[in-house]
């Protein structure tokens, strides 16, 4: 460690997070408690404008499709902008869970339910970080704006509309990192191979042009496709997911067959590429009598606001250089306040930090979740992660916009 940019180096934050303990972990348990699906995060919505009301936000307000924004004020320094998201994946079946998904059960080491690693633990520490600073009497450098957003889990509308609209010098995204440091992530693209063919009655096939033949042709291609190669990332993939057709009786060849790939791409391959590459394959795969078409797969939302878009269904990756100033400066704040070396980490999954750097947002992302339980049954997150991911946001908030 080099520069130290500790502003109050005498200040304990970690008796900060400690003392406020009862109020941020109750907080975290009622978002947890509350059910928030895509399109449905109004009641959400409404405890985190609570909240920030209790906490002394200078500002709170939503925008159009639902956004949460509370601002504290700071000096002349450099602004910050937390990110984090309040819709949540659905729990599936609730018997397959060890606690029921809406509890926030809480035991002596963990927060369980749907949202507690993905992401309502961070978004709870987000918000509380730069009051507890403010209520401590230490003065933020910048103004922070912690924002609570909406659609993240299904194209990332909110971000993608916050983005256009509130600008500030540097950004923190509170998906799962460990409590280290992320600097971006491959992109993720839904995309819909439609094959149509000639619908017949089962007993004779031959008067028809079955597409479950051309899809597996073209399935049987993509297993060996060569992926586009990342300094980075190592590479692009691709996963076929879901798979169905037109069809609901067993005695009937169907007339259209639809695939559904999830493909994670790197930042050297553009959408248009891989769409042009995957139909040229499908082509290629394409028996008598069927045609086939690639497209990203286009979802129509509803915000609980009432605002309505249609989207396609891309979250675009990005990358900041390793030697990146905000990566340096972060990790030098964090390896000040824990006491050692934290690592710079690339995600596995996609945020919506792409959108805030195509906003000219430089974005880091740090969180105490761990990213093996996000969208799973054993849903949770960690008391002592906790603690310290809350001192982590407050160091950040207290440090990163000055000099």
């Amino acid at each position: 460690m080099t520069e130290q940019y500790c502003a109050t180096p005498t200040e304990d934050l970690w008796e900060l997070a400690t003392r406020y303990r009862e109020d941020w972990l109750g907080f975290a348990q009622r978002l947890i408690q509350t059910p928030s699906l895509p399109g449905e995060e109004a009641a959400v919505a409404r405890i985190i404008q609570a909240e920030m009301r209790e906490l002394g936000y200078d500002r709170i307000w939503t925008d159009k499709v639902g956004n949460v924004i509370g601002v504290l004020h700071g000096e002349d320094g450099k602004s910050l902008l937390f990110n984090g998201h309040m819709d949540i994946v659905d729990p599936g079946n609730p018997d397959e869970w060890p606690h029921p998904p809406y509890s926030g059960h809480l035991d002596s080491e963990w927060l369980w339910g749907r949202g507690a690693s993905d992401m309502k633990a961070a978004l709870a520490l987000q918000i509380y970080a730069p009051a507890l600073l403010r209520r401590a009497g230490l003065a933020l450098p910048g103004d922070c704006y912690v924002t609570a957003v909406v659609f993240e889990e299904t194209g990332g509308l909110g971000t993608r509309i916050l983005a256009g609209e509130l600008q500030a010098d540097m950004a923190v995204v509170g998906e799962a990192t460990s409590n280290q440091i992320a600097r971006g992530h491959r992109g993720r693209l839904e995309i819909l191979v439609r094959i149509k063919g000639r619908s017949v009655h089962a007993s004779v096939p031959e008067r028809g042009a079955n597409p479950h033949y051309s899809m597996a042709r073209f399935l049987s291609k993509l297993k060996t496709m060569e992926m586009t190669p990342s300094a980075d990332f190592g590479s692009s993939s691709v996963a076929p997911t879901l798979y169905h057709t037109d069809q609901c009786s067993a005695n009937v060849v169907p007339g259209e067959a639809i695939l559904y790939l999830d493909w994670r791409n790197v930042p050297e391959e553009t959408p248009e590429e891989v769409i042009g590459s995957l139909q040229k394959m499908l082509n290629d795969s394409l028996e008598d009598g069927c045609e086939g078409h690639v497209a990203l797969n286009v979802s129509h939302f509803r915000a609980y606001t009432g605002y309505e878009e249609e989207l396609p269904r891309e979250f675009p990756g990005f990358v900041l250089a390793a030697d990146h100033p905000l990566i340096a400066k972060a990790q030098n704040i964090l390896e000040t306040r824990f006491g050692h070396e934290v690592a710079v980490i690339k995600w596995r999954f996609a945020t919506d930090g792409a959108y805030l750097v195509n906003a000219g947002i430089p974005t880091i992302g740090f969180a105490p979740a761990s990213d093996l339980y996000p969208h799973t049954t054993g849903d949770r997150i960690a008391l002592e992660a906790m603690v310290k991911g809350l001192v982590g946001y407050m160091a950040l908030a207290l440090e990163l916009g000055r000099g």
